[in-house]
Parts: C-alpha cells; sequence; structure tokens
C-alpha cells in the first residue's frame, strides 16, 4: 500500500442514493488506510465527526453542492453549520454562471463568504468546475480563488459533464503558484490516474476509489 499518496487522497461519497451502512464503510476504510479526509455530503457530516474521532483523518463536506448557484449568505451559513456539526473541510463549488458573465466580483464575495466562515476551523476548497470553462474562465476562477483566500482549488463536483484532466491540473497550478493547493477530483480511478495528476501539479485526490488506488488497481466507479 502506498502510505504517502493514501495522505493525499479524500474518501468520497456524494450520491444522493449514499445509505449509512455506506457511510460507516467509507470511514472503517479511511481510518484502515488512513486517508487525508472523508469527503461526504453535509447530512453526514456529525455522523462521520463522531465515527472518525481522534483518528487522524479529517471530516471534509460540499458547500453549494453541487451546481454552486446558492447565494453567498446561503454558502456562508452552510458552512458555518457544516462546521458545528464537527467538519475541518469545505469543498465549495463557485457561482459559474457569474464568472461566465465576468460577475468577477460576486465570485469573489461568494468564495469570500465560504472562507470568512471556514477561517481558522476548516480548509476551504473551491470547486470551479472546468470541465464547463474556457481556459480563461478557469484561469479567472483560480485568481480569484486565490484572491479570496481559499486554501485549495480543484477541478470538479464530479456530477457534471467531465472530471479532472491532466491538463486543467497543470493549468491550475501554473495559475495559482506553489503555495494553494490543487485537487483532482472526478474520474481519478486508479493509481496510474492519480500519479498523473501529482505530477501535473495536484496535491490532493478526491476520489471513490481510494482503496483501488492505493492497491494498485482500477475501479469503475464514476467518481
Amino acid at each position: 500500500m502506498n502510505k504517502k499518496l493514501a495522505k493525499m487522497i479524500d474518501h468520497t461519497a456524494l450520491h444522493p442514493t449514499t445509505t449509512k451502512s455506506q457511510i460507516e464503510k467509507l470511514c472503517h476504510e479511511a481510518k484502515e488506510y488512513q486517508f487525508a479526509s472523508v469527503c461526504v455530503n453535509p447530512t453526514w457530516v456529525k455522523t462521520v465527526s463522531q465515527l472518525l474521532k481522534d483518528t487522524g483523518v479529517d471530516v471534509c463536506t460540499v458547500i453549494g453542492f453541487p451546481l454552486g448557484a446558492n447565494t453567498p449568505e446561503t454558502k456562508a451559513f452552510e458552512t458555518t453549520n457544516a462546521i458545528e456539526n464537527g467538519a475541518t473541510e469545505v469543498d465549495m463549488v463557485i457561482n459559474i454562471g457569474a464568472l461566465k458573465d465576468k460577475n468577477d466580483e460576486l465570485v469573489e464575495r461568494d468564495i469570500r463568504a465560504v472562507v470568512e466562515a471556514a477561517k481558522e476551523k476548516a480548509l476551504t476548497k473551491v470547486i470551479i468546475e472546468t470541465c464547463l470553462l474556457t481556459d480563461e474562465e478557469k484561469q479567472r476562477a483560480c485568481q480569484l480563488s486565490v484572491k479570496a483566500g481559499a486554501d485549495f482549488v480543484k477541478t470538479s463536483t464530479g456530477f457534471s459533464t467531465g472530471g479532472a484532466t491532466v491538463e486543467d491540473i497543470s493549468l491550475m497550478r501554473n495559475t495559482v503558484g506553489p503555495d494553494i493547493g490543487v485537487k483532482a477530483s472526478g474520474g481519478v480511478r486508479s493509481l496510474q490516474d492519480a500519479e498523473a495528476m501529482i505530477n501535473a501539479g495536484a496535491t490532493r485526490i478526491g476520489a471513490s476509489s481510494g482503496v483501488a488506488i492505493v492497491q494498485g488497481e482500477i475501479s469503475n466507479s464514476s467518481y
């Protein structure tokens, strides 16, 4: 097992049909393999926080997921609530329409609302949904994320038209520089996929295939 790689993986279950038994299995695997975090929808944060207590595995959740079309105020409340329930990392989806409208003020305010709600309590990762953006829009989203004080930029929700690509990770890394995290998510299903993303500049991998990845196998999971 690749222990160093395991510490870069957010072990993920975000499907709407996810059951408690699946969450318990996810947490058991995260403890066994010592993944960086378990990433779940907000409804499961309290459960996961209890299951992972004193394990060294972080509790990650998603904000404004998966469309990003909530108001900044709603995302800030969602962040506060998630942290109260035990979240130590939050992955928020930007307002994609506002970015395309070149309403950078709203996009930055949207990100900053989550960053400030999470400040000194949880890491903030910004999902820019690369599959829906031009390269110029990807760069602008990354620049606004840095300006708003985010800790990471992240490629994808895994629920749109595509996931992470090596090209997008390289573009994002070159845009944000060396001091901000870059998370590859969506479609990372094997050790080879994960290594390609890391070589391109990723510092975190979001995947439901974490066990297969660290064991050198290939998963047929969609996320």
